[in-house]
């Protein structure tokens, strides 16, 4: 398991304070929880902090599964990315990653369309997959449906 309990690798950002993120010692919140911010345009983009400690630490593998998929919500909503493809190429930009290869193996795993129009319903396996790619994860879908309904409880 990802020690951080952050499957898909989030990154800090000044002033974004997730629920159920653990805060560290000597961190930019200085120990407090300055209040989360989920539809935060810029919540996967990083502080230019290199190192374990660029990335969230959550309290369960849960928590940072919730917050994967608010990112997902803040994509649909705030950007109108609303396919794998769209997804991918925000989350994991070619600057950064090998995006193409990324987007054709979330479509694998799933089994989804890289152009396909994604509701919430589909949001899981897509997590699941990203995972995957991600962390070399194999998520159990029990755990994943966890953070999913912590998701719908505490948008």
């Amino acid at each position: 398991m990802n020690s951080n309990n952050n499957p898909l690798n989030i990154r800090r950002v000044k002033g974004q304070k997730w629920k159920g993120e653990e805060t560290p010692s000597g961190s930019p919140f200085g120990g407090r929880n300055p209040g989360e911010q989920p539809l935060c345009a810029s919540v996967a983009s990083p502080l230019g902090e290199v190192g374990r400690g660029a990335f969230c630490r959550f309290e369960s593998m849960e928590w940072g599964l919730r917050a994967a998929f608010c990112i997902l919500r803040t994509y649909a909503v705030v950007h109108g990315a609303v396919c794998i493809r769209h997804i991918i190429r925000r989350w994991a930009p070619p600057t950064e990653n090998d995006t193409e290869r990324y987007i054709r193996n979330v479509c694998q795993w799933t089994g989804l369309g890289d152009m396909q129009q994604l509701t919430e319903h589909e949001w899981p396996a897509l997590v699941r997959a990203m995972a995957r790619q991600e962390c070399g994860m194999l998520l159990s879908e029990e755990i994943v449906n966890k953070g999913f309904e912590l998701y719908k409880q505490n948008k």
